[in-house]
């Protein structure tokens, strides 16, 4: 048997344990999607939402990306925002990096990998935005780590810039943003108490960025 027969006989072992375990298991998921959350993540197969957060398929919405990023002009991450927002509804929108992101550590590497450099680009810029802050720590390990989170606050920032939450904000649909990290070694996911929930609070997590108000504790206490 080669090696992707063998996915296509996991796939049959799965089905069958879900359906011995709950036998409307698969009629349920045909019948609706309504999951309350939309996670937007990295392509990391070491990250799998709904594995991390243990929830059966059809309760997460998902996008993964390389390095977990939201970029104005990438109409597939737009799309995917769009029908979360317009058509599910959903509540939550959790952007979740992870700490040793290899995508991070390539966009400050200083050595070219090709495509990928054009869609890293914007964390490059993210860590020359706050250059004086990464050089002052001194541990490399510790610096990426930092650059993951600092990832993830633009990109919760980013995400409450769309013209579609803006506009489901202004139509009062409730609505939050949270920003997250998963630790590789212990399987742990740390808030880093940046959730914005309307546009008073996209303008206070976006001066704070800007002028480095709190950085100093702006992730976890422990990896």
């Amino acid at each position: 048997m080669t090696n992707i027969e063998q996915l296509l006989e996991n796939n049959k072992g799965w089905s069958q344990r879900s359906i011995e375990a709950n036998p409307r298991f698969f009629a349920d998921l045909v019948d609706q999607q309504n999951p309350d959350y939309l996670w937007i993540g990295c392509s990391d197969s070491r990250v799998s939402a709904n594995v991390i957060v243990d929830l059966d398929p059809g309760l997460i919405f998902v996008l993964r990306n390389v390095a977990n990023l939201v970029n104005h002009t990438d109409m597939n991450c737009l799309s995917v925002i769009q029908f979360a927002v317009e058509v599910l509804k959903v509540s939550h929108i959790v952007v979740c990096g992870h700490y040793g992101c290899g995508g991070v550590a390539a966009s400050v590497d200083n050595d070219r990998h090709g495509l990928i450099d054009n869609w890293l680009r914007h964390i490059r810029d993210t860590a020359n935005l706050h250059a004086a802050f990464l050089e002052s720590i001194e541990d490399p390990a510790e610096r990426l780590n930092k650059l993951c989170e600092l990832n993830v606050a633009e990109q919760v920032v980013n995400v409450g810039e769309t013209t579609i939450v803006l506009d489901a904000w202004d139509r009062g649909q409730e609505l939050s943003i949270h920003g997250w990290i998963y630790g590789l070694k212990d399987g742990i996911i740390r808030d880093l108490q940046i959730s914005i929930s309307g546009e008073n609070d996209l303008k206070d997590l976006r001066n704070k960025l800007l002028f480095h108000d709190e950085r100093r504790e702006s992730g976890a206490a422990s990896k």
